[in-house]
């Protein structure tokens, strides 16, 4: 996606005018970290890229401990804490059933 991005003169899929393209939705359903890419797209926009990524960066973060997890993580790696962060909160049944489709 990057190489089409540089192709159409934009720094990310959410300036292109074709969006979301096919491949982009195709590559959104694939996988569970993959989840929020049309509200993170819209927030880029929005906000600029420094503030969505101070946001991920919190939505990522352990609670208990401020460790950054990824949506795989279902408890925290370091701490242990369940879930291991929010997007995990608000995703799990989604991030499981997608898990479980890559088996």
């Amino acid at each position: 996606m990057a190489k089409c991005a540089a192709e159409k003169g934009v720094d990310f899929c959410g300036q292109c005018t074709e969006y979301p393209c096919n491949d982009l939705k195709t590559f959104q359903a694939a996988k569970p970290h993959r989840i929020e890419l049309w509200k993170s797209h819209e927030r880029i926009k929005e906000a600029g890229y420094e503030t969505w990524y101070a946001e991920m960066t919190e939505h990522f973060s352990c609670r208990t401990c401020g460790t950054i997890n990824s949506a795989y993580d279902l408890k925290c790696r370091k701490c242990g804490e369940e879930p291991s962060c929010e997007y995990v909160k608000m995703h799990k049944e989604e991030i499981t059933r997608r898990s479980g489709n890559m088996r």
